[in-house]
């Protein structure tokens, strides 16, 4: 007969002493780490936006960028078409700043301007169209005051002189204007003769009042000859200072006084800010789960070694821990075997499984994978791993 083969020691694994491979605790980390990551990509995702350029359009009503019902895209792209440049602002500064002689400033709504802001905007030198506030065509007229007998929204026919309210014939408007002094042109009446929705008052800074948005909105310009009164009221000039008050406007019409605090804080100030809140909250949220290190007392009563073995196996069980305790399991059968078999502790794994080998009689290859297997995965792999622990620890003999 021929000698079998000699079998080839076996290469050790690394010894893992919490029952983990590489693999799992990558897996652990990714977990921990997941949610700071999603929320740093969330800031990230908004600091981006951010960044980004403003939308060009908006849901101001009435202003030349918003292209829902009641804005005024429309009408303005048809001027733009013909040649006249539209500038969009929302402050007094910037229409003072903008507005000139030979230009037109439309000034749409303001109930909230004060009388310093409106002398600035009347002293600009432009022709000036107010729509859809009739108490600041009073404020600013001294022939114009509101009254009149107003039916309500609808079509009404020019019936005046005025050149741009005759090529309209007809418009959908409501409100009413009423002269108190010759030289106003008052069109588009109501029931009353003397009032109406349109007044053009001339002289060195023409004047012109509609009393109500709609003909100039998306949802009304294409309705009777509501686009003809528009485009010819407000295309009487290369230039066309479109102006919206924003209720934030705290500046005055002058000029010359000091900004306002809204005007030096830059627009991204707020975002940014709030960002830091809500980073500050989150490394609260996230150092405040952190209890510190454990710190050691001395216990006031006497555990007994076996309680806290049958503690401890209880807690591993109910956190489903079978790696670590067949860690455990394994640590305590390799330490007690290098005992018996008069191996230093410091001993390492191959040492180890080939002098167990020989003292039992069994393959290495099944000794290696006994003490330095797999983590089991259910309770009956790990009650399997310690009855089998506890047969190999029988059988390891001094030699």
């Amino acid at each position: 007969m021929t000698a079998a083969p000699p079998v080839a020691p076996a290469v050790a694994q690394p010894v893992v002493g919490d029952g983990t491979s590489a693999r799992t605790r990558a897996s652990a980390r990714w977990r921990r780490s997941r949610a700071p990551l999603a929320i740093l990509g969330l800031l990230l995702l908004v600091g981006l936006l951010a960044t980004l350029p403003e939308p060009r359009t908006s849901t101001t009503a009435v202003a030349p960028d918003n292209p829902g019902p009641t804005g005024a895209r429309a009408a303005a792209q048809i001027l733009g078409g013909q040649g006249v440049d539209v500038r969009y602002v929302r402050r007094v500064a910037d229409a003072v700043g903008q507005a000139a002689p030979g230009s037109t400033l439309l000034v749409v709504g303001g109930l909230f301007l004060d009388d310093e802001q409106l002398d600035a905007l009347d002293g600009t030198g432009a022709d000036l169209v107010l729509v859809g506030n009739a108490d600041i065509v009073e404020r600013l007229s001294d022939g114009l005051v509101v009254g009149g007998v107003d039916s309500g929204s609808a079509v009404r026919e020019a019936r005046c002189d005025d050149p741009d309210a005759t090529a309209a014939g007809t418009a959908t408007v409501s409100g009413a204007l009423r002269a108190t002094a010759p030289g106003p042109t008052v069109c588009f009446a109501s029931d009353d003769p003397e009032s109406g929705a349109y007044v053009v008052v001339d002289g060195e800074r023409p004047l012109t009042a509609l009393t109500d948005t709609a003909p100039l909105t998306n949802a009304h310009l294409a309705e009777e000859g509501n686009a003809a009164l528009v485009l010819r009221m407000l295309g009487k000039h290369e230039r066309l200072v479109w102006f919206v008050p924003s209720l934030d406007d705290m500046s005055t019409g002058g000029g010359g006084s000091s900004p306002a605090l809204g005007d030096l804080v830059p627009p991204r100030v707020r975002l940014v800010g709030l960002m830091l809140v809500l980073v500050v909250l989150v490394t609260a949220l996230w150092r405040g789960r952190r209890l510190g290190r454990l710190v050691t007392e001395p216990l006031p009563v006497v555990v007994r070694a076996g309680e806290t073995t049958r503690g401890r196996g209880r807690l591993y069980r109910r956190s489903r821990a079978h790696g670590h305790a067949a860690a455990a399991l394994r640590a305590g059968a390799a330490s007690r075997c290098a005992t018996r078999l008069g191996l230093p502790r410091s001993a390492g794994a191959v040492p180890l499984v080939d002098a167990v080998a020989r003292a039992t009689g069994r393959d290495p290859r099944s000794v290696e994978h006994l003490l330095y297997g797999p983590p089991p995965r259910d309770d009956a792999g790990l009650a399997r791993l310690a009855l089998d622990l506890d047969h190999l620890e029988s059988e390891v003999h001094r030699p």
